[in-house]
């Protein structure tokens, strides 16, 4: 694998530094960037459970159950949330697991478009390359979007639910994201160096925050029958057929567990990368999964009357429903100050991600400016410039959101469509080898006999997730309600190829080769 693009580009990048000592990779690590012809830029500050933490508190599982469930109530109700939740668990963790195998086998900042050119024919390898680079930026950037966005409207719904004359704007909604969106670039550039700190303290409050939430649920709240919750549909959506108001509906169960990628994009910031994190994508499925079914049933038990609860004027139906379990303004605000407050924490991951995916494509020459955004600054070790690039480029989108929710939300959901076709084209090439018997140089993380079944399944569930989002979620359909998220996966990938046509492909040979001089303290002299 190590000669797997020995006619591209070569870079030379002179890496002076009196700390490399300190850099904190071990052998293992050393042979993994060798063998992917890649210089160690940044410090490998991240372990185990330092990553863990960083991948649960990203995925954010149990808390998206709450917040985006919207859908899901629309086209079929708690049945849709839980037999959906369970449905998505097992494609995440088919998923997480081929993605894993890859990631062990080339644990690079640039994940899924640098498996791709390994695994592609070597006709098509480029080109498939860069389109699965250019949807897994996108992807990552609308994630970010999306994260913040989540907790300046929620902020909005206490402000409603406290202040009944408070009038709800959507450029107060954008601000609030301004304000999210300057904390997640504090905590990862000035507070860089003890990140994965914070993340640890962040998984904390992750666990502690699922039961201050689950508690009072179980506890205070009215509890729905068991009827009701596991076999009563109700199609508020207006779709002719239940089977296809369910898929639908899976969109809601899809949001929680995206970004099981993210400990794939800080693979060059993790000892022992090729072992720590495969086990890292994996544990936080199952520790996320466990969290995130507890709260659909418990959510599914306690709901009152969901078309009332979805006309809240909080326009977030589980506010209303804490308020209908405490009766309590101030309780049900503290109970939604958690999840404002660790959706804003996962939205310091989402930045990490999106910054280290467009660095790593940047640094192979995939995007417009790469050699300014794969600049990595040397007192740090951060990619700063494209930590500012990331945040800027969604502050410009949450600027859309003060004209048109409709145009915005179209925007964000290209988190599903970017990122899951970008695993989605990384699996299927995973497949095509596997099928044809070719050499893979697995990593000593490896799915073995049970390989091609994990990524069967993992395909057939992308394919059902990616086509069925970009469904409307109701009828009728007007030019309020449409899902213009096809639109808009559709034009932002159309621009990509007309760049790639004109320039890119002049620039972008795959992962380039680099070759690394090292001068330590001693030979400086």
């Amino acid at each position: 694998m190590a000669s797997h693009n020995l006619e591209s580009k070569v870079d030379v990048i002179e890496i002076v530094t009196d700390d490399f000592d300190k850099v904190g990779y071990t052998k293992a690590d050393e042979a993994d960037m060798a063998k992917q012809n890649k210089t160690q830029q940044f410090h490998r500050r991240f372990n185990f459970l330092t990553l863990l933490s960083f991948a649960a508190a990203t995925l954010a599982t149990w808390e998206a159950v709450l917040f985006s469930n919207t859908t899901a109530m629309y086209n079929g109700g708690p049945v849709t949330l839980i037999y959906g939740f369970i449905f998505c668990w097992i494609g995440a963790l088919a998923t997480a697991s081929s993605l894993a195998e890859m990631a062990s086998m080339a644990p690079t900042s640039g994940g899924q478009y640098h498996w791709v050119f390994i695994l592609a024919p070597r006709k098509y390898a480029v080109f498939l390359s860069w389109i699965t680079g250019w949807n897994a930026v996108l992807g990552w950037i609308a994630n970010l979007t999306a994260g913040v966005w989540f907790s300046g409207t929620m902020i909005q719904g206490l402000l409603v639910l406290n202040y009944p004359s408070y009038i709800y704007e959507r450029w107060h909604g954008t601000l609030i994201l301004f304000a999210a969106l300057l904390c997640c670039v504090i905590v990862n550039t000035l507070l860089g160096r003890v990140f994965p700190h914070i993340e640890t303290f962040v998984l904390v409050l992750h666990v502690t925050g699922f039961f201050a939430i689950l508690i009072p649920l179980v506890v205070l709240a009215p509890k729905g029958s068991p009827s009701s919750v596991f076999a009563r549909f109700t199609n508020i959506a207006g779709w002719d057929s239940n089977g296809l108001a369910w898929l639908i509906g899976l969109i809601s169960s899809n949001l929680p567990f995206v970004g099981y990628d993210s400990p794939c994009h800080l693979a060059e910031e993790v000892r022992n990368a090729s072992i720590v994190v495969p086990w890292a994508m994996i544990s936080t499925i199952m520790l996320n999964g466990v969290l995130g079914f507890a709260i659909s049933i418990a959510f599914s038990f306690t709901l009152g009357n969901s078309q009332t609860d979805l006309m809240s004027p909080t326009e977030y139906d589980f506010i209303q429903v804490f308020y209908g379990a405490t009766n309590s303004r101030a309780g049900s605000s503290v109970m939604t100050a958690i999840l404002i407050a660790l959706v804003t924490c996962a939205s310091f991951g989402f930045l990490a991600s999106a910054s280290r995916q467009t660095w790593a494509f940047a640094r192979d020459k995939g995007l417009p400016f790469s050699g300014f955004l794969s600049h990595v600054d040397k007192r740090t070790a951060l990619p700063l410039r494209s930590i500012g690039f990331c945040a800027i480029v969604s502050a410009i989108i949450g600027l859309i959101n003060i004209g048109s929710t409709v145009a915005f939300n179209a925007i964000v959901s290209l988190t599903i469509a970017g990122l899951f076709i970008s695993y989605l084209t990384a699996i299927v090439l995973m497949i095509l080898k596997r099928v044809k018997r070719e050499t893979i140089d697995f990593g000593p993380w490896s799915l073995g006999w049970a390989g091609l079944s994990v990524n069967l399944v993992a395909v057939c569930f992308l394919l059902i997730s990616v086509v069925f989002s970009f469904f409307p979620p109701a009828t009728p359909v007007s030019l309020m309600t449409m899902n213009w998220s096809c639109l808009m996966w559709g034009g932002s990938t159309l621009i990509g190829l007309v760049y790639y046509v004109v320039r890119g492909r002049k620039n972008y040979n795959g992962p380039i080769v680099e070759k690394a001089i090292v001068l330590t303290e001693k030979s400086i002299g």
